[in-house]
């Protein structure tokens, strides 16, 4: 009996979903922000990889599925490392110490 290949690559999309899930809900507050941190390094790896699928059209036609899929996972990965980069400074503004007033 064989097993198709997109039921086989859905269910372990499907079980990224849970471990993800659990694995970032597991974390402390003190980890957070490496964390956050870390995400972003990945994000812009998702980044450059989106910008050579963008490009990959060879055929002069500009609006392909693949840069059109390129393009949506450029937005999607630049949203997420500024926000991500926003979390981070609202985290470590939490840290500082408040200056008193004299």
């Amino acid at each position: 009996m064989e097993i198709d290949p997109f039921i086989f690559r859905l269910s372990i999309f499907i079980l990224s979903i849970f471990v993800g899930y659990y694995v970032v809900w597991s974390v402390t507050p003190s980890l957070h922000t490496p964390l956050m941190s870390v995400t972003n390094a990945i994000s812009s790896v998702i980044i450059v990889g989106a910008i050579i699928a963008a490009l990959s059209g060879s055929d002069g036609v500009v609006f392909s599925s693949s840069s059109i899929y390129g393009f949506l996972a450029i937005t999607l990965a630049a949203v997420n490392i500024f926000g991500g980069f926003l979390v981070t400074q609202r985290m470590l503004a939490m840290y500082k110490k408040k200056k008193k007033d004299k």
